[in-house]
Formats: C-alpha cells, sequence, structure tokens
C-alpha cells in the first residue's frame, strides 16, 4: 500500500507534467492562429496613460520580453493602443513622441534605447528590468508592480491587499546591513525584538512576535529553515533587488505561514547589459568588508545572461568579546531555451563563522537600577573561550518558465538548502540573589544539519470572458525538511555583571537532547484575478496536507502528526480615473506548532484570519504613492499553559488590530520622502495563564518614521547627495504579566554621498551612513523581565563604489 507521503511526493514531482498537460490541448488548435498573428498583429486595448504601464500591458499580452530603465519612462505618457498591430507596430505606437526606439533583439526580446536627434543609437549602460509578467518598473524608492500577493505582476494600485517594497536604491541610501535593518522605515513592522543581534533576520509584522524569524521567502518559495532550532537561514541584502512586503495571513498562495504577514526577497539576476561593480566599506567597531557585482550577456545574441555576486565582511560587535564574519557567493546563469521558454539556475553559498552576541539581560539593571548601577550596553554575559556561533548554508533553485501561447503559461520554481550549525554559548540568567551583582549563568551547546527542498509548479491563463479580463492562477506545491539536532545543556559559573572577571570555563550538570524533527507539507491552490472596468476582483483557495514529526533519539520516543487545512482569500478594488484606489480583503493563514502537550503530542497549528480595508492614492502623472490600511487579525490555537506547568494548552486566541500609513513621495526631481506611521492594537483574546485582556509583549501601539533624500546635480554642489531619517518606537510590555514598561525611543539615521566621478575619477561613489546618529542609549525590547535586549548604538560606514 502506497503512503501517504508517497503518494503526495509523487504528486508534487509532476506537478511539472501537470503544467503541460493542461496546456497541450490548445496548442494543435492555436498553432495556424499564432503563425498568422506574427505576420498580422493582434488586438489590443490598452488605454492612454503612464508609459512604462502601457509598456508593461503591452509586453504581457504580446508574450514578449521588454527591457528598459526606469530614468527612460520616467514622467513619460502613452497615448495608448486601439486596434491590431503587430508587435513592432505596437511598440511604435505606444512609443510616438517619445524619444524612445525598441530593439528588436531576434529571440523575443525587445530593449528600449533613448534616440537623440541626429545621433547614433547608444546602448544604455545603466541596470535594466524586465517588464511583461515581472516587476514593473522602479523609480528610486517607489516600486510600480510586485508578485508578492498575487504571484503575478500586479499593479501595487490594483492589488487589494497592503504591500510595501524597499527597493535597491533605498536599502543602499540606508546602510542596511540586515534584511531585517532593511525595513527599519516600513510600517506594521517592529525590527527590535532582538535589539543590536544581527544573527537572524527577526520580523515582528503586526503585533506578532512568535517565531518571527519563519515569514522570509525568496524568490518566491520559503527559506526552510526551523524555527524550533538554531537553524534559521539568513540572506544577505547585498545580494538582493528589492524586498516586498505582504501585510496579513497569505496561506492561500504559500502555504503555512504567520498571520502578521510575509517577506518576500528577490535575488539579483542576470541582466543582459554588461555591469561591473565592486565596492569597499570601513566603519567603526572595526567593521571591513569587500564585495563584487558582476553581470552580463555570455554570447553575441543575448540569449544567455550571468550574475556573479561576491562578499566577505567582518568586525567586532557593540558588546565585549564578540564579533560578527561572513563570507558569501552567489551565481546566477539565464538561459533563453527558445523564444518562450526561459531558464535561471542559481547558486547561493554563505559561511558565517561568528554570528557576533545573541543574549539578553535582566530588566532589573537594563530598564532601571539594580543596586544602584545599570547594566552598560556593551556587557558581555558569556565566557570568552566558551562562545561561538558556526553556520554554514548551501542553496541551489532553477525558475523555468515556458509560454504556450498568448493565454497560457507554466512556470516552475525549484531551491535545495543545506545548513550546518555549530553554537557553544554561555549566557546568563537571573540575579544569584536579590542583593547581588552576580548573575547565574547557564551553557547552551548544539550540532545541527538541516536538509530541505521545496518546488512550486504554476499554471497562468489570461483570458477575456464576456466584459471580463480573467488571469487565472492554479498551483501545485511540495516542501519536505528534516533537521538533525544534537543539543547540550548545563551550569556555568556565576558572573558580576558591573565587574565581570572571565577565563572560568568549568560547566557541570550537562545534559544532552537530541532530536530528529521533519515536515512535509503538499498544497493545491487556484486563483482567480478579474479586471472589470474599473473594478479589480481577487479569489483564491487552497488545501494543504502537512505532517510533522519529532523523534527524540534521547528518549526513544516519537511524535507524529498530520493535519489538512483550508485556507481562502477574496478582495475587491475599485480604480478611479483620478488615481484613489478603495479595496476591502479577507484572507486566511494557518501554521503548524512549535509546542507540545503533556503528552508531548503536537498542538494543533494556528489559525489566522484578516479583514482589511484601504484607500490607495497615485496622484496623476506624479512618482508618488500613498497608502492607509485599517485591518482586523485573529489568531486561534495560540499556545498557552499555567505558570506551574511546563507544557502547553492550545486555547489561546490573539486578537491584532489597527491602521497603517504609508507615503512615498518625490516633490521634485532631486527630493524624495518616506514616512509611515503604525498603530497597533493587540491583546490576548483568550488565555489560561492568567494574561487573558493583557497586550503582548514586543509589540508598540505607535511606531512612526521619516526619512528624506537630497540630490544635488547643479552648481557647486552638483553630485552631492544627503539623507536624514527619524525612527520613533513607542513603549512596549517587558512581559506578558504587563506589569513593566520598555521606554519609548527616537533613533536618527544620516546619509551623505558623493559621485566622485564629478571630479574626473568616472564609475567611483562614495558615501558615509550613520545609523542611530545620536548614539541613543536604549532598550529596543524585552521577551521577558529576565531577558531585555540593548538598541544598537551609533553605527558608522563608509563605503566606496566603483562601477565600471
Amino acid at each position: 500500500m502506497t503512503s501517504p507521503r508517497a503518494s503526495r511526493l509523487a504528486l508534487a514531482v509532476h506537478g511539472a507534467l501537470l503544467c503541460t498537460a493542461l496546456a497541450a490541448p490548445l496548442l494543435p488548435a492555436s498553432a495556424i492562429a499564432e503563425e498568422a498573428a506574427a505576420v498580422a498583429g493582434r488586438s489590443y486595448a490598452i488605454p492612454a496613460g503612464a508609459l512604462d504601464e502601457a509598456l508593461n500591458r503591452f509586453a504581457r499580452e504580446a508574450g514578449i520580453n521588454l527591457s528598459a530603465t526606469p530614468a527612460q519612462t520616467r514622467g513619460l505618457n502613452s497615448n495608448g493602443l486601439n486596434g491590431t498591430f503587430s508587435v513592432e507596430a505596437g511598440l511604435a505606437r505606444l512609443l510616438d513622441g517619445t524619444s524612445l526606439q525598441a530593439e528588436n533583439l531576434g529571440d523575443g526580446s525587445f530593449v528600449l534605447h533613448e534616440v537623440p536627434a541626429g545621433s547614433a543609437l547608444e546602448v544604455p549602460s545603466t541596470q535594466v528590468f524586465a517588464l511583461g509578467n515581472a516587476l514593473g518598473s522602479e523609480d528610486g524608492y517607489l516600486a510600480t508592480h510586485s508578485q508578492i500577493a498575487t504571484k503575478t505582476s500586479k499593479s501595487l494600485m490594483e492589488t487589494s491587499q497592503s504591500v510595501s517594497v524597499i527597493t535597491r536604491e533605498q536599502i543602499d541610501d540606508q546602510g542596511s546591513r540586515t534584511v531585517q535593518q532593511s525595513m527599519r522605515y516600513t510600517p506594521g513592522i517592529f525590527t527590535g525584538q532582538v535589539g543590536a543581534s544581527n544573527r537572524y533576520d527577526y520580523i515582528v509584522m503586526r503585533g506578532f512576535a512568535d517565531n518571527s524569524v519563519d515569514n522570509v521567502y525568496l524568490d518566491g518559495l520559503k527559506t526552510m529553515g526551523d524555527s524550533g532550532t538554531f537553524s534559521s537561514m539568513q540572506v544577505d541584502p547585498y545580494f538582493l533587488e528589492r524586498i516586498d512586503v505582504l501585510k496579513g495571513p497569505s496561506s492561500v498562495l504559500y502555504g503555512r505561514s504567520l498571520p502578521g504577514g510575509l517577506v518576500a526577497l528577490t535575488s539579483k539576476k542576470p541582466m543582459y547589459e554588461d555591469y561591473h561593480q565592486v565596492q569597499a566599506t570601513v566603519g567603526n567597531m572595526n567593521q571591513k568588508g569587500v564585495g563584487f557585482d558582476f553581470s552580463g550577456p555570455l554570447d553575441e545574441e543575448k540569449r544567455i545572461a550571468y550574475r556573479l555576486v561576491g562578499l566577505g565582511k567582518g568586525g567586532d560587535t557593540q558588546f565585549d568579546h564578540t564579533g560578527d564574519e561572513r563570507y558569501a557567493i552567489a551565481p546566477t546563469l539565464a538561459i533563453d531555451l527558445r523564444e518562450d521558454t526561459t531558464l535561471t539556475l542559481q547558486g547561493y553559498l554563505q559561511h558565517d563563522p561568528n554570528g557576533g552576541y545573541h543574549s539578553g539581560v535582566p530588566a532589573d539593571g537594563s530598564l532601571f537600577q539594580h543596586n544602584g548601577q545599570r547594566i552598560s550596553r556593551e556587557f558581555f554575559d558569556g565566557e570568552p573561550g566558551l562562545d561561538d556561533f558556526d553556520r554554514m548554508q548551501r542553496m541551489f533553485g532553477y525558475q523555468l518558465e515556458h509560454r504556450f501561447n498568448d493565454v497560457w503559461t507554466a512556470r516552475q520554481n525549484f531551491r535545495y538548502l543545506s545548513s550546518d550549525v555549530e553554537l557553544s554559548q554561555v549566557y546568563g540568567y537571573q540575579w544569584t540573589a536579590p542583593d547581588s551583582n552576580e548573575l547565574n549563568r547557564y551553557f547552551s551547546g548544539a550540532s545541527e544539519e538541516l536538509e530541505a527542498y521545496i518546488i512550486d509548479n504554476m499554471v497562468q491563463a489570461e483570458f477575456d470572458w464576456g466584459s471580463a479580463r480573467h488571469t487565472l492562477l492554479t498551483g501545485l506545491d511540495y516542501q519536505r525538511r528534516r533537521t538533525h539536532v544534537d543539543w547540550t545543556s548545563g551550569v556555568s559559573t556565576p558572573l558580576n555583571a558591573f565587574d565581570p572577571v572571565y577565563g572560568n570555563e568549568s560547566l557541570s550538570f550537562l545534559s544532552e537532547d537530541n532530536h530528529t524533527r521533519r515536515l512535509e507539507q503538499t498544497g493545491l491552490y487556484i486563483q482567480d484575478l478579474i479586471d472589470l472596468d474599473q473594478w479589480r476582483f481577487s479569489l483564491g483557495i487552497r488545501q494543504d496536507w502537512v505532517d510533522v514529526s519529532d523523534e527524540n533519539r534521547t528518549a526513544h520516543t516519537k511524535s507524529d502528526e498530520q493535519w489538512s487545512r483550508f485556507t481562502g482569500r477574496a478582495g475587491v478594488l475599485y480604480l478611479f480615473e483620478n488615481g484613489i484606489a478603495p479595496y476591502i480583503s479577507y484572507s486566511e493563514s494557518f501554521n503548524p506548532n512549535a509546542y507540545s502537550d503533556a503528552s508531548g503530542k503536537a498542538l494543533e497549528p494556528t489559525e489566522g484570519k484578516q479583514w482589511e480595508a484601504g484607500l490607495k492614492f497615485q496622484p496623476q502623472d506624479s512618482n508618488s504613492m500613498y497608502t492607509a490600511s485599517v485591518f482586523h487579525i485573529t489568531q486561534e490555537n495560540v499556545a498557552s499553559k499555567l505558570p506551574q506547568d511546563n507544557f502547553f494548552t492550545s486555547v489561546g486566541k490573539v486578537r491584532s488590530q489597527g491602521f497603517e500609513l504609508e507615503a512615498h513621495t518625490r516633490v521634485t526631481e532631486n527630493l524624495k520622502f518616506l514616512a509611515s506611521y503604525t498603530y497597533t492594537d493587540i491583546t490576548y483574546a483568550k488565555s489560561l495563564d492568567g494574561n487573558q485582556g493583557n497586550t503582548p509583549n514586543q509589540a508598540p501601539r505607535h511606531m512612526a518614521s521619516i526619512w528624506g533624500d537630497y540630490d544635488f546635480n547643479a552648481g557647486a554642489l552638483d553630485g552631492l547627495r544627503t539623507g536624514l531619517g527619524v525612527r520613533y518606537v513607542g513603549k512596549t510590555w517587558a512581559d506578558k504579566e504587563n506589569t513593566q514598561h520598555v521606554p519609548s525611543y527616537t533613533l536618527v539615521d544620516a546619509l551623505i554621498g558623493y559621485d566622485l566621478g564629478k571630479l574626473g575619477m568616472q564609475g567611483l561613489d562614495l558615501s558615509l551612513n550613520a545609523n542611530n546618529l545620536l548614539d541613543e542609549d536604549y532598550v529596543a525590547s524585552c521577551y521577558s523581565l529576565d531577558f531585555c535586549y540593548f538598541g544598537e548604538k551609533r553605527n558608522v560606514t563608509a563605503t566606496l563604489s566603483y562601477q565600471f
């Protein structure tokens, strides 16, 4: 008899065949029509409007790849296209009245060129962005499209859910050293859960702090770390093109996910124009780093392109006796196998020999004085001779896409991941006595091996039915993860927190705990996006089957649980001609619980439900966008326990509601702003441990931020750029019992940069970033009264880049 797991694996492996089978019946009947369309063209009805929007829609409907730089289409409009046109004629009509021309590369790809009067055609040397069923264009900090909410190329103005995008330019301008830091100016996101530690990317969304390292996706697929262990993955932002943030439950397209939302990372992809950049970074705390980013075509026909990105960096941290170090490389190869088929091969190898600091100190001594003293924000509670964190992670994947005809497209995304983590850590926990200056210290050790893979098969159909335009997406995904862990725990010697003396590495009461953890998930989903006049409808449903097992190799016991869950999503948006778009949506999520009951049985998965309503506004002929949203989220089956118990019961319920404001504004060609405000009211709606009605800790009620950037492009300051940002984080609770507050804090960030090409050093650029410019000394948050986390002190880095 075939096992359920074997059946689901076979189902997923045959997903690609399903894609072909769905589309194959249409091929013979449409072959003649396709051949005729190549000569006579096809019918288009593209309204007048922004040029990049018109080109994006044309590329999608014509089934071509069209590349352009954001600067080429910025501020330009098109008269639209109505009637039957060939590809060349349609592009010429859309570009009429501009100084742009589309060059046919001969393989179904086109590239836009600027053709000033009387000059020869010149190939632009800047980075290009693919249009069509891709990510649209980016202008500074503003992106026009996102795939995160629908897995299709959908305009943000037509997406009935709150989405924020952090562009490559914003990452660079704000000097973000981690993915977590990149989202400091994004509404609904709290990035101070573990303070100044950079070992993992903790991203608290809409107040949900549990498992906050488990909501990151890379190139459309879950990163597949194991949040119940030390094996959570991290990708360096230097390797990313952009970061998309989807707010609220999102299980319909992605399976298991958290109710607060998810974060989608997009890797740097190969470009079909030569691009080369090297950079060097130095900073305080002995920071040093070098990186390179090379890309371009490998053949004269420009059917094969590569990208090779590498990075090496390291330095001290603000905590005594700790440092961090990283080496990473990412080779990528894009191949146009034929006119309608593309394959992108991706690799990523990262080694973190030193993972920095990852511990906390008591509230008594950090939030307020202990015996008349406060613990220093540089204090190290470990033991230098024993402290170690070494992580090696390897990823290989591909993205395969084939367009059968004007209606059907199939895509398959795959990634394999393996990692090794070695941990040795001494940490402090509670004072030895109320009037003592010494902390109890304990030891944790771990040796972990993780192996995982995930595959997502999709078939997309774009067609007209009556007066409505449909984008139908159906998919089958499968993921599997195995984590082999050997844990050690023990007791170390006490340490004076105000006058530490290190060197005693003796440990006692050592014990071992060895597990093999497995997770397997299969999901089948379908989504229909409907454009009816000015209305935009989104409907989606999904069925998931999940197996979770935990084999305790020390106690010789094993738990194995199987669940199936149905989730749905629906949204409606109306797009007014003046650029205003109100919307309302409903979405659901589920996520396997990391806790067990008194018998060792895994608790039921948590389940999230969200209602969201909002208003988006993009003024006509502008490069600005404004978003306002209100939300109400409930999460069921939250783990809760009585204080005297060491097991959990699945009876908790959390309710989060609030509103968010976000603005991307380009005031002039030189001046642009980011601004946001977040109000989050989150409470334990049901709990057995006495916390019902309380507010979870690490969930600020108020957050606000603003960032401004000004580029000088004339006069004596030509080439200079400056940026200034302010971030406010309101007070939070230090514990679930709501007995102590963590005070609010305000931080200032700054940028100053200069294009050295203005001085004759072509291609050179120098920038200086300062985070926490005023060196605010603060506690970022507390997990409990025993673990509070200091925020990052002033961090200054200088970066010299050379592009050639």
